[in-house]
């Protein structure tokens, strides 16, 4: 069954809402920021730990994110995913660090062509069992391709039914965001999700437009229970009005007892 997976996106060691496709290093006036927290990451942290919000991810956007990461996943150790900038030369040290799985996306596509063997390499190294592959995408005509670099590259790599099971050989989960809908709040993909349901085999995060509570309802109807949703801009902890961190909670708990 679906559950809703928290999530804590940093930028410049600040926890922020920010609309996904505007997130540009050539041109960061582009920037469009939807909220900026006055609360610390490890408040996140430990509000996840104290209402069971498991599987939730920490997403360093761009350089200056370090401290404010470590800093989430020791309020809540061996229990929160930290993506960005993850390489096969840091992954240990994230997961030292107290993450219980890293996330990766660029790393895999130098030149953003995928690399099956830094896939292999990064899985045989820290074990799948402790990779997440994020494999956020965006809409080109009845396609999803895979982006990098902050979604601002896209990949040689398209979402199919072969790409996911390939993928899954090597990573125990998929993170993904629709990159075009992330942070606009005006709804989520609903044939991406729908797509996913049909093809995936591990637990997989879907991200991106999510505005209603009822949307965890949604997502379960369309993924046949086996995508999970993330809020971000929508949610009341993150400056929003139309979904209350309680009622995604309360959703868990009515889920409590379902197996992915």
């Amino acid at each position: 069954m679906t559950r809703f997976n928290g999530c804590v996106d940093l930028h410049h060691g600040q926890v922020k809402q920010i609309v996904g496709g505007s997130l540009n290093d050539s041109t960061p006036d582009t920037l469009r920021t939807n909220f900026v927290s006055k609360e610390s990451p490890s408040f996140y942290a430990k509000l996840y730990e104290q209402n069971d919000v498991t599987r939730s991810h920490v997403i360093k956007l761009g350089p200056g994110n370090d401290d404010a990461a470590k800093a989430a996943l020791h309020a809540w150790p061996n229990h929160l995913q930290v993506g960005g900038g993850i390489t096969i030369d840091n992954a240990e040290e994230w997961l030292a660090a107290g993450a219980s799985k890293v996330i990766v996306t660029s790393y895999l596509f130098p030149g953003a062509q995928f690399s099956l063997k830094r896939l292999q390499d990064l899985s045989q190294k820290i074990g799948k069992e402790r990779l997440v592959v994020d494999i956020s995408c965006r809409r080109q005509g009845s396609q999803w391709i895979v982006a990098m670099n902050k979604w601002q590259t896209l990949t040689d790599m398209t979402v199919t039914k072969e790409t996911l099971e390939m993928l899954s050989k090597y990573c125990s989960e998929f993170l993904i965001h629709a990159a075009d809908v992330e942070g606009l709040c005006n709804g989520i993909d609903e044939e991406l999700v729908e797509y996913l349901g049909k093809f995936v085999t591990i637990p997989t995060t879907y991200a991106g437009g999510g505005r209603y509570v009822s949307d965890l309802a949604l997502v379960d109807k369309l993924s046949q229970g086996k995508v999970d949703l993330t809020f971000g801009s929508a949610l009341d902890i993150f400056g929003g009005s139309s979904v209350k961190f309680d009622d995604c909670v309360a959703w868990n708990q009515r889920q409590s007892g379902v197996q992915f």
